[in-house]
């Protein structure tokens, strides 16, 4: 396919976003899906008023824009790899099975958001208190370490993809190893993307960005290429992502929630592993693996002894507590993602 087919399929994916997402958030508002005014404790159980008293004026905003994202890129999805093979466009498939590399692509935005969709009507209807399908941190990772092998294990077995790519080393072939090491990396991405999306406007501005980058590697990749599946996806992914991002920056009329950041942060994960450049996925992740590490380390930090590590986690409640601005905190953020960003893809010319 040639570019211009591409970026008619953007403009198709942004266009049917925005006339979709105004009535789809009266839609939310109706169905009183929602933020709520309430305490919210970390993975274990200890209260968190910090973020308390900064989110508390989020409350009665329209929670689950990543429904709408995902399943209008989905849709499109579908559609567009039918009318490619109906009218029997030119598509290069980077592996032997042609449907593996869409399966994968599918099913980890799609699972991945429907674990997250359980966690926001847990949350927002109130059934964890009722202990309706209560599940807590650990069963919900547990969920998300045997989606994330499902997805490794047909990557490795159904792409035989089995490296990665280290800058100035090259391919590094890791065997049976690569299926542990990619579930470690989505988990991982699953789990920041959700942390970070604490600003309005901050995960998917930042998550936008990081698809340009994508989106670009594939442009410069032999292995890839403008015109795989994988390119198609990420095309459709930014057409949809503009429309929300233009509704989620301050004051946000939606937000992604879990249904969305969890999806997000698997499906990033896959794209670098996809393209085989799981050191540029760091680098280009690098906002949201600074999130997750500094709340990480908060957490054992006041699990086992007892104090905090930092005045405040993640990143960006630090500087929401020391009198930021909510926009100058996310503006800030979105031009460090594109130095990283930019810095990811020059690692991939190595």
């Amino acid at each position: 396919m040639t570019p211009a087919l591409y970026f008619g399929f953007l403009f198709l994916a942004l266009a049917v976003s925005m006339v979709l997402i105004v009535p789809f958030i009266g839609l939310l508002y109706k169905l009183n899906f929602k933020r709520a005014r309430q305490k919210t404790i970390d993975p274990f159980g200890r209260p968190t008023p910090i973020f308390d008293k900064f989110h508390a004026g989020k409350a009665g905003t329209p929670v689950g824009g990543g429904i709408l994202v995902i399943l209008v890129v989905s849709v499109l999805m579908i559609l567009a790899m039918a009318l490619i093979n109906a009218l029997q466009l030119p598509m290069t498939y980077n592996y032997t099975n042609k449907n593996a590399e869409i399966f994968v692509l599918l099913f980890t935005f799609l699972s991945f958001g429907a674990l997250g969709l359980y966690d926001d009507v847990k949350k927002f209807f109130g059934f964890e208190k009722t202990g309706f399908f209560g599940m807590h941190m650990p069963q919900k990772l547990a969920i998300q370490v045997i989606l994330s092998l499902i997805i490794a294990c047909t990557m490795y077995w159904a792409l035989g993809i089995d490296f990665i790519n280290i800058p100035l080393i090259g391919e590094i072939q890791l065997g049976w190893l690569y299926v542990p090491f990619a579930a470690f990396v989505i988990v991982s991405f699953t789990n920041a993307v959700n942390i970070t999306d604490g600003l309005d406007g901050l995960a998917g501005g930042v998550m936008l960005i990081s698809l340009f980058g994508f989106w670009l590697i594939c442009t410069m990749s032999s292995t890839v290429g403008l015109d795989g599946p994988l390119s198609l996806f990420i095309t459709l992914f930014i057409g949809t992502l503009i429309a929300f991002v233009y509704f989620n920056v301050y004051p946000a009329r939606i937000f992604l929630g879990d249904v969305g950041a969890l999806s997000f942060g698997a499906i990033l994960a896959v794209m670098g592993l996809l393209v085989g450049k799981p050191a540029a996925l760091v680098v280009m992740g690098g906002i949201f693996v600074v999130e997750i590490f500094t709340s990480l380390v908060q957490l054992l930090s006041k699990k086992f002894l007892h104090r905090k590590f930092f005045p405040v986690a993640p990143l960006h409640l630090f500087f929401q507590k020391i009198g930021w601005q909510e926009p100058k905190i996310v503006q800030r953020f979105w031009l460090l993602q594109i130095v990283l960003t930019l810095f990811g893809i020059w690692l991939t010319l190595f």
